[in-house]
């Protein structure tokens, strides 16, 4: 019988961590343990000891990260400490005890100012302190720990925590007309197939190690996304689209941050799907709650 592979998943509470705990649970793993932020602390080092120590795990997925972008420009600090020292004490860790890292990091470690579909081995230059820290984090990890996996992901939703899809159903529920962004271009990716992804690439084992890209496939705007949410919810509302000047925020964000997912296709023989195929699932999920 082949010995199942133990499993830390810290930032369990979070999207990806309820997302991945959904799917380890269809696929019945017995082996994974999600760990909460106070459980598993990845800024505090005699908790992460006590953890590595009892459990001694095969892989981690670190799905901890402070991500409020534009609270992010004010507390430079803070978000430097959990994306970046805390993945390095992870990295840490999973080389004194042998344990595979799954990262999961972001399209914002990219400018973003060129219509050009982005691969793993573009010049990475982050425009806001968010980004910025989670380059850092990449940067702690490839240079602590070979036996490891970065995912880039991009505009993460799902139908836990917040989230666009939510908020935009919510805005939708409760006005007759809203403004949307139409200059920011990227690709949407469902909580639950990143979290499949994942999985795969434990369960092949395959010590490709590196850095790589996963969103859904095909490119979008917020705009055309939050129109797709109505059509999809059956939302009747209407929608303007507006440049990104028109709603400023704190954080600049990447105007076109669209991600090439051939290496990881390629590697773990993965099929993605089309992002408006999975915003249909999770909205079908959605309504049945």
């Amino acid at each position: 019988m082949i010995k199942e592979n133990k499993i830390l998943v810290f930032g369990g509470a979070g999207q990806l961590g309820q997302c991945i705990a959904r799917v380890s649970q269809e696929q019945n793993l017995k082996s994974i343990l999600f760990l909460d932020e106070i459980e598993g602390n990845i800024l505090d080092f005699g908790c992460l000891q006590r953890l590595f120590d009892k459990e001694k795990p095969d892989f981690v997925v670190n799905c901890a990260a402070y991500t409020a972008v534009d609270k992010a420009e004010d507390e430079e600090t803070l978000c430097e400490k959990i994306n970046k020292d805390g993945a390095a004490n992870l990295a840490k860790f999973c080389a004194e005890f042998g344990a595979t890292l799954i990262h999961v990091s972001t399209d914002f470690v990219f400018e973003g100012n060129i219509p050009k579909i982005l691969n793993e081995e573009d010049t990475t230059n982050p425009i806001n302190i968010y980004g910025k820290t989670k380059l850092e984090g990449e940067q702690e990890i490839s240079k602590l720990l070979e036996a490891h996996y970065i995912l880039r992901t991009s505009w993460l939703y799902s139908e836990y925590a917040n989230n666009f899809v939510k908020t935009m159903r919510k805005l939708g529920s409760e006005r007759d007309e809203l403004s949307v962004i139409v200059d920011q271009v990227g690709t949407p990716t469902y909580a639950i197939d990143l979290a499949e992804a994942i999985l795969s690439i434990i369960h092949q084992n395959k010590a490709l190690y590196g850095t790589y890209h996963f969103s859904n496939e095909g490119v979008t705007s917020w705009y055309d996304f939050a129109k797709g949410i109505f059509e999809i919810s059956g939302i009747m509302i209407k929608l303007n689209p507006i440049p990104g000047s028109a709603y400023p925020t704190k954080a600049s964000r990447p105007a076109f941050s669209v991600m090439d997912k051939t290496k990881i296709k390629n590697a773990f023989n993965l099929s993605i799907p089309y992002w408006r195929d999975s915003l249909v699932r999770c909205i079908e999920k959605l309504n049945q709650q």
